[in-house]
């Protein structure tokens, strides 16, 4: 291979994923050069601070600064990586590296679902690329597949596994019988789950996550606004031993969909919630902490992308994969294709999915109860489909499953229940995703 200039790279953020890109950039030097077509090179690290210990890291001192912008506008870069993550500052210096022409490899969850389409308005402006491979799912290829291999396809569902630390929590749960409480201190304890795990169980990962999808999937831009959340911190044991008897698991889904609104336009929906799904499901098998995403399309049918969605490692080889591809770009001349948002499909409340839902009511053991909590579904035009009493007396409980509905008809029949008399509580509420 003849000689040619190294391609400078900026890193932004030395931290787990940061330290991980740099030892991979080391180790496979040569072959990345080849992949490439000439060496890539740091040309500085930006960090919070200079005098972390780090450990042996192979790069010269001398590369670190704290001027992060700076590093990411000079003009002897080519290529700015950023695994710093959340909103700003790193906004701020993408927008700036963008717009000067600088290719641009991020793993910014959060920054792509808030606001992704400044991002991609300041690649146009400046002629760059911008690459996010390592956003969603760690090593697993699945954003490239959804914006280049899928683009002769229309794809109308994506079903996805995208959080490690919940997906850990609820195997735990349905192997064991342990409460969440239980099996998230478990998951801490082993490093699966941050000191505070919020992000994660309350959905605001996988919603981000879920957005990122939806906007490669449906060529929309939609953000983490648009997408309906509810998280895993009310799921008990009870619930998952419901759902044994059912033959079902629990699973913290992202459901992404295009398809008719009220009105019958074509729009997109967008939720994250967990769900009781099959056990013959192909993501009911998805345990510990990995990830896996199920794609349904009009020609190409079910695609199902798995493997480790998290963790230093995996998720630099998804920034070094997207860095050899922003490399080649500008060694070429040429760069990806620009976001695909042409369709500029609108949002479809969450009160219009179409679910099926699993209740635990728990009632007074009299007679007239069914008929009368039967009467509640009718009215709001909620068809049931099975309904199983557990105990007697002081302990009577009715477990009920829906057929598919509005998601606004059945939490109004929910609504409904409440008030009923002889209902003492509602025990708990899940939706029912797949054929069971």
């Amino acid at each position: 291979m003849s000689e040619r200039r190294p391609v400078r790279v900026a890193l932004l953020g030395c931290g787990t994923v940061g330290t991980e890109v740099l030892r991979l950039m080391h180790e496979q030097a040569d072959d990345l050069a080849a992949r490439v077509g000439a060496p890539l090179e740091i040309a500085g690290i930006a960090v919070r601070r200079l005098g972390r210990d780090r450990g042996a890291l192979p790069v010269d001192p001398a590369l670190f600064t704290t001027d992060a912008l700076g590093l990411a506008k000079r003009d002897d870069v080519d290529v700015v990586v950023e695994v710093v993550g959340g909103i700003e500052p790193a906004r701020s210096w993408l927008v700036t590296a963008l717009r000067a022409g600088r290719s641009v490899v991020t793993a910014n969850k959060a920054l792509l679902a808030e606001d992704g389409g400044t991002l991609h308005d300041a690649a146009a402006e400046g002629g760059a690329d911008l690459y996010y491979e390592a956003a969603v799912a760690g090593a697993i290829p699945l954003l490239r597949p959804l914006r280049e291999s899928l683009h002769g396809d229309s794809v109308t569902r994506v079903t996805g596994i995208v959080n490690g630390t919940t997906n850990y929590i609820l195997s735990a749960m349905d192997a064991t019988g342990a409460g969440f409480t239980e099996a998230l201190e478990e998951a801490t304890e082993l490093g699966y789950a941050e000191a505070d795990p919020t992000a994660d169980v309350e959905g605001f990962d996988a919603a981000a996550k879920a957005a990122i999808l939806a906007s490669l999937a449906f060529h929309t831009r939609v953000g983490a606004a648009d997408v309906h959340r509810e998280g895993i911190t009310e799921v008990t044991a009870a619930d998952m031993a419901s759902a044994k008897a059912m033959g079902c698991t629990i699973k913290l889904l992202c459901i992404a969909s295009r398809g008719p609104d009220g009105t019958g336009r074509d729009s997109v929906s967008v939720r994250v919630h967990p769900a009781m799904i099959p056990r013959s499901h192909p993501l009911a098998g998805v345990g510990d902490a990995f990830n896996a995403v199920f794609v349904e399309a009009t020609a190409a049918g079910q695609l199902m992308f798995y493997g480790r969605g998290a963790g230093g490692a995996p998720t630099a080889s998804a920034v070094l994969g997207d860095l050899v591809a922003v490399a080649r770009n500008r060694l070429a001349g040429v760069r990806a294709a620009s976001e695909s948002a042409y369709a500029a499909l609108p949002i479809r409340p969450m009160g219009e999915a179409v679910t099926r839902y699993h209740i635990s009511l728990d009632v007074a053991d009299r007679a007239g109860v069914l008929a009368a909590v039967a009467g509640v579904f009718a009215s709001h035009g909620v068809s049931i489909a099975t309904v199983r009493q557990a105990g007697r007396g002081a302990g009577a409980e009715l477990v009920i499953v829906t057929h598919q509905a509005p998601d606004a008809a059945l939490a109004a029949t929910v609504a409904g229940l409440r008030h009923l008399e002889f209902v003492r509580a509602i025990v708990s509420v899940l939706r029912v995703e797949g054929d069971s």
